[in-house]
């Protein structure tokens, strides 16, 4: 306690070279989620000018901008950027700043571990970057990055992508050990697990995913460099190996991965829908049995991502069943969430529209992955742009609208200041109406058969490329207005009561969760025994 206290007020003191030293030395568990967030950020523009590249160049038939193989590093860095430096970044970040105040702890657990896990991001992703510099050019394999492709014909920069990889997997699991640890031991007294707000019960479950999932990822980025450096052959049929088994591997850690990146994002919500409609979440227990349901069935369906590589009826069979199992526990989240808002007092500040539109946008996005986890329909889907248009649907208006309705219901609590509502809302229908324009088409192009990763495309794909592309650059440029209110909320601005948002409880996990024994502005009655 007295390492946390002492680094609280070490803060502003002592001139410009300790200001630096503070970021970079900090074991504060709040500037360590400042510092997740605003990297996240960073990685978020960077990858969206990518994306902004592979739009422009789709904005019409025929060759633009980039070279073919240009697109394709892209296709590859836009994807790895998006997921691993953008989108969990941001919620190990929203993580850091909440888990602690909402559990009532003092700091994370391992401090100095959760310094170190946040610091080795910038050197990974630098790296990274780098390979678009380097003989060869970078990763032009895809985000999937399947073999041969990533490891036969693969750019020489291979092998800087594969260390980059495996030292996000070892931020990732140092921060997840940290989640688990501070919410076993460090919750306040009589606080029992199935009192936790559902922030903390998504962001538990998210980090068991991903320690188990991410020493997998580690594993198939491992193999990849035993062919390319050191003559085995995992993954090449000439040597005896099997490139599906690749895609075995790499599945089965890539979809509990996009469960990681959509489970803290249930449990924002799940925060902001009950404070705007003035009730108590529905289903409270429902909600954590349904999460946790989700997440054992991710680990047991991932071969739906391969059903066109031949696989046995029985086994094409089983994974379209239990693919489709999935849907229940989300539905349950969904009518949970409808059923909050049912006859509450609503009002639609910034952070409730995000929530609002992830839970409308996020079903469209399931509904169509429920499309996608039909066997022979998948066969026509697959690896066109309708498989583009359901992932980015619950990846953009599910997790980064997440992120974004986070962003704005805790800036007061983070800043003491209120944002600029108007402004917020102004984000809203810009980020609302660029997703839509953007994505919704490609549902129409993907069904006529336009096939993803290519920088050209047959003619009659045309109208509705150029409608996509004009989405997404509405949706871009509506991210510096984000940016500009953040700053602005930061500097100064009307300052946040202690009860931010008008008529809400003050602490705004108290209803999120159910009634807990005490609010925790008084010490808890404790037993006897447990004072000594």
């Amino acid at each position: 306690m007295s390492a946390v206290i002492e680094n609280h007020h070490d803060d502003h003191h002592h001139g410009p070279d300790k200001g630096l030293m503070r970021w970079v030395l900090t074991t504060n568990h709040k500037d360590i989620g400042t510092l997740y967030l605003w990297f996240s950020f960073i990685m978020f523009l960077t990858g969206g000018c990518m994306a902004l590249v592979i739009r422009a160049e789709l904005f019409q038939p025929g060759l633009q901008l980039v070279v073919p193989e240009f697109f394709n590093q892209m296709t590859t860095m836009h994807g790895l950027i998006m997921v691993f430096g953008a989108v969990m970044p941001a919620f190990v970040g929203l993580a850091n700043w909440l888990v602690p105040m909402m559990i009532g702890a003092p700091d994370m657990a391992l401090p100095r571990m959760n310094n170190y896990s946040f610091w080795i991001l910038p050197f990974a992703f630098s790296m990274l970057l780098s390979t678009l510099f380097m003989e060869g050019g970078a990763p032009n394999f895809g985000w999937t990055f399947y073999a041969p492709l990533s490891t036969e014909y693969a750019p020489p920069s291979v092998t800087f992508f594969i260390f980059a990889v495996h030292l996000m997997g070892i931020s990732s699991i140092m921060g997840s050990i940290n989640v688990v640890v501070t919410i076993l031991n460090l919750r306040a007294p009589g606080m029992r697990l199935m009192d936790m707000p559902l922030f903390v019960w998504t962001w538990l479950i998210t980090a068991y995913l991903l320690i188990a999932v991410m020493p997998v990822l580690a594993g198939v980025v491992t193999m990849m460099l035993m062919d390319i450096h050191f003559g085995t052959a995992f993954f090449s049929a000439g040597g005896g190996g099997d490139p599906v088994l690749f895609q075995h591997v790499f599945w089965f850690f890539g979809h509990p991965e996009v469960y990681i990146m959509i489970l803290p994002a249930f449990g924002i919500v799940s925060a902001i829908i009950p404070t705007f409609a003035r009730k108590k979440l529905f289903g409270y227990d429902s909600m954590v049995y349904a999460t946790a349901s989700i997440a054992f069935l991710s680990f047991i369906v991932w071969a739906h991502h391969m059903f066109t590589v031949g696989m046995p009826i029985a086994g094409e069979l089983y994974f379209m069943y239990a693919t489709m199992l999935i849907a229940v526990p989300t539905g349950v989240k969904v009518f949970n969430w409808a059923a909050t808002m049912w006859q509450g007092s609503m009002t639609f500040e910034t952070p409730m529209l995000f929530a609002v539109a992830f839970v409308i946008l996020f079903t469209i996005g399931g509904l169509s992955g429920l499309m996608l986890a039909i066997v022979p329909a998948d066969f026509q889907y697959h690896d066109t742009y309708f498989v583009v248009a359901h992932f980015h649907y619950v990846l953009v208006p599910g997790s980064i609208f997440s992120i974004m309705a986070a962003a704005y219901y805790w800036l007061p609590k983070w800043t003491g200041n209120m944002y600029d509502e108007t402004l917020g809302k102004t984000h809203f229908w810009l980020s609302f109406v660029g997703v839509n324009v953007t994505f919704f088409p490609q549902h129409f192009i993907g069904l006529a058969g336009m096939p993803r990763r290519y920088p050209d495309y047959a003619l009659q794909f045309a109208d509705w490329n150029m409608v996509s592309s004009v989405g997404a650059f509405i949706f871009g440029f509506s991210q510096l207005l984000f940016l500009f209110i953040v700053i602005k909320c930061i500097m100064g601005g009307k300052k946040a009561t202690d009860e931010v948002w008008e008529g809400a409880e003050g602490l705004e996990w108290t209803i999120a969760s159910p009634a807990p024994y005490h609010t925790f502005s008084t010490p808890p009655e404790l037993p006897e025994r447990s004072m000594a």
